[in-house]
């Protein structure tokens, strides 16, 4: 019997690297990886990301898409100035990794990969306008414009997460590393703690929750969406932030823009892998 072509996908995080093989839009296999911390040059990471794609390959597999927190040359799939990332200031990715599997690679920033993801197989199959929002080590969007990736120069679009926020930029108060900068705790840690109850921690996720309606109003300022969508490990967390996130919408100069907004929570299993695979199709 003839064997079905399947795909990777491949989630770059600055804190896991997550790989998975998907066959008729079904996750058949995964890997999950430490992204080395103390890299001490490139090469020491892109071993990391070859092992973990390896692990989940067989010889079904027609295409690579992956996913990098990071602005993208698509047409070459060379990655600049990956976030959290140590070394990575310029990788030609497409052409190391199709030279080491010999099947074409599709790269894009992570956020985009999502939106994408949402589009094909999530809550973003029927809407034509929206935004995918990743809430994890850091703050990415991607933009769905009449049903495709919105067109860009450099890959930089929708990268809410770099614009001045405060005395900072939005990413450091609006994601996964917040409870580091401000608190002093790591999220895992964190959302141990909210969950048993303790004070400071829900006072954590209610400030947050401030942070993330800061970041919607931007989105809906600049791009308009019908709906926002949003994934990652901190969005997962969401039943700690919403009401003071949607308290914190009443505010806003068009209410009727607020009203009309819909906003999800993805429900995809492994969101970053499937967008990242979406790539291939």
């Amino acid at each position: 019997m003839e064997k079905k072509n399947s795909v990777i996908g491949v989630d770059l995080g600055g804190t896991n690297m997550r790989a998975g093989r998907i066959k008729d839009g079904i996750l058949i296999a995964k890997n999950t990886i430490p992204t080395p911390k103390q890299a001490k040059n490139c090469e020491e990471t892109l071993g990391a990301l070859i092992e973990v794609i390896h692990s989940v390959w067989d010889e079904s597999v027609t295409a690579i898409g992956i996913g990098v927190p990071s602005v993208v040359d698509r047409m070459r799939g060379i990655v600049y100035n990956v976030a959290n990332i140590p070394h990575w200031e310029e990788v030609h990715l497409k052409e190391i990794l199709e030279k080491e599997f010999s099947v074409t690679v599709y790269v894009d920033n992570d956020a985009n990969c999502f939106a994408l993801g949402e589009r094909i197989f999530g809550d973003g199959r029927d809407i034509e306008n929206f935004v995918g929002l990743t809430l994890g080590t850091g703050l990415g969007g991607g933009i769905i414009q009449r049903g495709k990736l919105l067109s860009d120069a450099n890959c930089g679009s929708g990268e809410f997460g770099m614009l001045p926020y405060k005395d900072k930029i939005l990413e450091y108060y609006c994601s996964g590393s917040y409870f580091m900068n401000i608190w002093g705790v790591d999220g895992k840690e964190m959302h141990a703690r909210a969950m048993k109850g303790e004070a400071e921690a829900l006072e954590a996720y209610r400030q947050l929750g401030i942070y993330i309606a800061a970041a919607i109003k931007i989105v809906v300022l600049t791009v308009d969406p019908e709906m926002i969508i949003f994934g990652g490990s901190v969005a997962s967390a969401h039943m700690l932030f919403e009401e003071s996130m949607r308290e914190n919408l009443k505010d806003f100069d068009y209410p009727n823009s607020i009203k009309k907004l819909q906003i999800r929570y993805s429900t995809m299993e492994d969101p970053g892998i499937v967008g990242a695979a979406s790539l291939c199709y």
